[in-house]
């Protein structure tokens, strides 16, 4: 019996039936879609998905996450399509609309993360696996002690030029689970221009941008007062079952900034 379900764009898919041909579009979901036991319906991902190891070296790959390889998915014969607004531009994700339902996940808060992973285990006839996952991550961060005494902290996710993780952004969600203020007033990712005393720490992320300790120098000259640390962007922007691991880093991350 077909079924109907409702995206985080607010667009309604229809499932004829349980999906067993599922192409992802997105790391972190795949990373879930994996965790939640669905070695045998994913048949496509992207090249950035690299968790788990061995679905990227043996799942069908179909080009980037903002460069999808229209059709490489069309061949797999797909009868879901995940993806996510930030992650996939909008003219792919009308071009794959024609080959099959496209789900697509918004993710800003720590809620509408847990929401994702409840609507795919329900798209996926999964629904014991994620409620349990999502009971194992809430209970996760319940445990977290986020910074007694808040700081300000600029997250930078590129260099030349230098992007930052602003306001309405899941990275800003994660920040504040930390106790951490963030010193970026604006929305989304706004390129940073300027140098300042005033903010107490800052994050240079593994990804997308790789930073590495040769840049540590650079950001502590720019940022003199500041205590410049390089974090694992996978903990701070990937939404789906890895947010069971975050609170273990996350608590020692703030160990090191007390």
């Amino acid at each position: 019996m077909a079924k109907e379900f409702i995206d985080q764009l607010h667009q309604t898919i229809r499932l004829d039936q349980k999906p067993h041909r599922i192409v992802s579009l997105v790391p972190s979901q795949t990373e879930l879609l994996a965790n939640l036991g669905l070695e045998q319906e994913v048949v496509g991902i992207t090249k950035f998905c690299i968790y788990p190891e061995k679905w990227f070296n043996e799942k069908k790959r179909v080009g980037g996450t903002k460069t999808v390889d229209i059709e490489k998915v069309r061949q797999l014969q797909p009868d879901l399509i995940i993806g996510n607004k930030e992650e996939n531009t909008a003219s792919d994700i009308q071009a794959l609309q024609s080959i099959a339902p496209v789900w697509m996940s918004d993710i800003e808060t720590f809620e509408d993360a847990l929401n994702m992973i409840q609507s795919v285990g329900a798209m996926c006839e999964k629904q014991d696996q994620a409620t349990q996952l999502i009971q194992e991550i809430s209970a996760a961060f319940g445990k977290l002690q986020p910074l007694q005494l808040p700081k300000s902290v600029l997250y930078f996710i590129w260099d030349a030029p230098k992007f930052v993780a602003g306001k309405n952004t899941f990275i800003d969600a994660m920040l504040q689970k930390c106790g951490l203020i963030n010193y970026s007033s604006e929305t989304r990712y706004p390129e940073w221009n300027g140098t300042t005393d005033a903010v107490d720490i800052v994050f240079l992320s593994s990804e997308p941008f790789p930073f590495k300790e040769s840049h540590l120098i650079e950001f502590q000259n720019s940022f003199p007062s500041a205590k410049i640390v390089l974090v694992d962007g996978e903990y701070f922007s990937w939404y789906g079952s890895r947010l069971k691991d975050a609170p273990r880093y996350f608590e020692a991350l703030i160990q090191q900034l007390t």
